[in-house]
C-alpha cells in the first residue's frame, strides 16, 4: 500500500452532496479525464449547499459523478456553450471540461474551486431563439453555407431547415 493511500485529505470529513475540489483531486489521481456532459440544469430552490440554504441552478451530468452547483462565474461560460441562451432548459447536451481554479476567492479569501470550460467531445447544439440563432441566419443570409457555423455548434436537421427558411424572411 502507499503512503499517499493510508492518509486521509482534510476536505473528506465536509460531506457533500455536489461536486468539488475533493472530487476533482480524486478524479486527477485515478487519472480519469475532466471531460463530463451537463444532461440538464435544474433551479432548485432550498436547497442545502455549504452550509447555506438558498436558490441555485445545479448541473447533473449524463456521466455518474455528483451534481455541480453552478455559480455566477460558471454559469456565464455554460451560458455561452449553450450558444447565448439565457435559459437554463437549453443548457443540456453541453460538454465540458471541469478543472480546479486556486485563485478563487470566496468572501474575499483564496480558497479555491470548480471551474469549467467547453469541453472537446462535441460542440453544443445551436437553439432557436437565441442571439447565435440570428447570427447564423444573418451568415447563412450572407454565405449561403453552413461552413463557419458548424465550426462552432452541431446543427440538427430540423435547425438548418429553420434558418433556410428564415434567411429568406426580410429583415
Amino acid at each position: 500500500m502507499k503512503n499517499s493511500e493510508m492518509k486521509t485529505h482534510y476536505r473528506k470529513v465536509f460531506k457533500s452532496d455536489h461536486l468539488g475540489i475533493e472530487d476533482l483531486e480524486d478524479f486527477i489521481e485515478e487519472k480519469v479525464t475532466l471531460i463530463f456532459t451537463i444532461r440538464e440544469v435544474k433551479q432548485e430552490i432550498g436547497v442545502q449547499v455549504a452550509g447555506k440554504k438558498g436558490s441555485f441552478n445545479i448541473a447533473y451530468f449524463v456521466e455518474p459523478i455528483k451534481p455541480l452547483v453552478l455559480n455566477a462565474t460558471n454559469s456565464k461560460v455554460v451560458k455561452g456553450l449553450a450558444g447565448g441562451s439565457p435559459f437554463v432548459e437549453y443548457w443540456n447536451n453541453i460538454t465540458v471540461e471541469l478543472f480546479i481554479d486556486a485563485s478563487v476567492k470566496m468572501k474575499g479569501e483564496v480558497v479555491g474551486g470548480v471551474r469549467l470550460k467547453g469541453g472537446s467531445k462535441t460542440l453544443p447544439v445551436l437553439i432557436k431563439g437565441t442571439a447565435a440563432y440570428q447570427n447564423a441566419v444573418k451568415y447563412f443570409k450572407e454565405n449561403n453555407n453552413f461552413q463557419k457555423v458548424e465550426e462552432r455548434f452541431t446543427l440538427t436537421k430540423e435547425i438548418k431547415d429553420s434558418i433556410e427558411t428564415d434567411s429568406l424572411i426580410p429583415a
